[in-house]
């Protein structure tokens, strides 16, 4: 039997498969890339705009990545690298706008205010302390604060809505915040790929092994979701990027990276609002503090959201325990997932986590009334008929060995790589999509590392992303943003 030869097989049909792809062929339009989806069109899981958080996540709101110490003082240096990295997504971004590649970036990024918004007075100054330390770092020093709530009726008018002031408040503000649809963003790319190098993704194909073969490559076992057909491709390298299902593919991948690894597999409702004069209202994204004891996942947000075209307004995430590791997996997958390497690990996360198990059962309890009693918080007189309940992705957050507690419970994303970098898989979610394109230049350095050491690939590489690699100063920063912000009409 014939075995096609490829440089790299990306598994899966979402944004890490199409930034990979396109970053490569952009570098060196001579490889061969192949992509392979299961399901019959692009960005159907955690990709698909319904399905997860769209903020653009930058840090500029979101209170988990800005921890107190044990101290009281709050911990930035997250922010700053998550912020760095999203800020390195929109140049490529960019440079496609700019290479007429993607013709309205309007249709995948769009302006909205980002927002933080607590309540209470332990609660207000702790985000009185936040401001004022990131106010003194070049990448947020254009943070708004107030306790004032004429100025928070001004920036969210919607919260403030039948609030005489009496409960102590603050909020802040970075105007200069996203959303982004990754769902239409992953179709660009996509689209780039097959118009400009020929480069199409193959359906109802999934990959259900991957061995190596005598010549050191990677021999790809697809099934035809249709015909059940098996096929076999050859590949130097396989890059598995397949949101929740990429755990299960990887544990039958004869790496010794890949031992101790598992999955926790959480489901995702929003609040979807139904009352287009209510959606109106609001222009902002605006995240609070998850309740004390409950993990990083829970934090709230009532967010303003632009799908296929429309605006949209949303509140959540409400959470709830799933055995699927895909909203289109099967019920069995964590059963399917638990292995003789990686039991010692799963165990230590559910017996050092039992918070989250609570906190999990609590959200399965959760009624209609008690979610809607949640968005009151944000919005007092929100009425049951101007909201409904919509199912999100499935999220699988990353469990790894740990020597102390047997597992530990990763909230990140994390690359899980071969010694010679010939395969690489992408664990995890939050923040995810945002950091696309860092995350799979990471990859690229990993596995292709001769396509940047070459000269047409520094030239490249010096307009693609004119950053990387590079030290990063307030100047060179507002630089950049300012470019961004010009080219993706924000």
């Amino acid at each position: 039997m014939e075995i096609k030869k490829y440089d790299l097989i990306c598994v899966g049909g979402g944004i890490m498969s199409a930034t990979l792809s396109v970053l490569l062929k952009t570098l060196d339009p001579s490889l061969k890339v192949l992509v392979l989806e299961r399901l019959d069109n692009v960005a159907q899981e955690s990709s698909a705009a319904w399905n997860n958080a769209g903020t653009g996540h930058s840090a500029l709101c979101e209170l988990n990545y800005t921890p107190k110490d044990k101290n009281g003082n709050v911990d930035i240096s997250k922010a700053i690298k998550i912020c760095e990295q999203f800020e390195i997504s929109k140049q490529f971004w960019s440079f496609l706008v700019n290479e007429n590649l993607v013709k309205d970036p309007s249709s995948f990024i769009t302006k909205v205010p980002h927002h933080s918004w607590v309540y209470g007075k332990e609660n207000a100054d702790y985000l009185e302390k936040r401001y004022e330390v990131m106010k003194e770092h070049y990448m947020f020093d254009t943070i708004e604060f107030t306790k004032d709530i004429k100025k928070m009726k001004e920036w969210f008018p919607l919260i403030m809505e039948k609030r005489d002031g009496n409960e102590p408040m603050a909020a802040s503000r970075i105007e200069r915040g996203t959303e982004v649809n990754f769902e239409a963003l992953t179709k660009h790319f996509f689209n780039i790929l097959k118009t400009q190098y020929n480069t199409k993704v193959q359906f109802g194909k999934e990959v259900v092994d991957v061995d190596v073969n005598s010549s050191a490559d990677w021999c790809v076992k697809v099934k035809n979701v249709s015909t059940e057909a098996i096929s076999r491709l050859q590949a130097e390298h396989v890059f598995i990027g397949a949101g929740g299902g990429s755990l299960l593919l990887l544990e039958k991948i004869e790496i010794p990276e890949k031992d101790g690894y598992g999955g926790f597999p959480i489901s995702g409702e929003w609040l979807v609002c139904k009352n287009e004069e209510v959606i109106q209202q609001h222009n902002a994204k605006v995240y609070s503090l998850a309740g004390v004891g409950d993990p990083p996942m829970s934090v709230p947000h009532l967010d303003t959201r632009y799908i296929n075209g429309k605006r949209e307004l949303l509140f959540g995430p409400f959470a709830g325990f799933t055995t699927k590791f895909l909203k289109q997996g099967s019920s069995l997958d964590l059963i399917h997932s638990i292995k003789r390497k990686n039991l010692r690990s799963m165990w230590g996360v559910f017996w050092h986590n039992l918070p989250l198990t609570r906190y999990l059962i609590e959200q399965v309890a959760m009624s209609f009334e008690d979610r809607m009693n949640a968005l009151r918080i944000f919005v007092k007189d929100a009425r049951n008929e101007d909201w409904e309940i919509l199912v999100a992705g499935k999220r699988v957050q990353t469990i790894k060995k740990d020597e102390f507690e047997g597992g530990q419970l990763e909230f990140g994303t994390e690359i899980v790589s071969s010694t010679c970098g010939k395969i690489t898989c992408l664990l995890g979610a939050s923040p995810g999509a945002s950091t696309s394109v860092p995350i799979m230049m990471k990859v690229i350095e990993k596995a292709f590392p001769r396509v940047l050491a070459s000269e047409k690939g520094q030239e490249v590489m010096g307009r693609m992303i004119p950053s990387w690699g590079k030290p990063l100063s307030k100047e060179s920063f507002n630089t950049h943003l300012k470019n961004s912000e010009k080219v993706l009409q924000l």
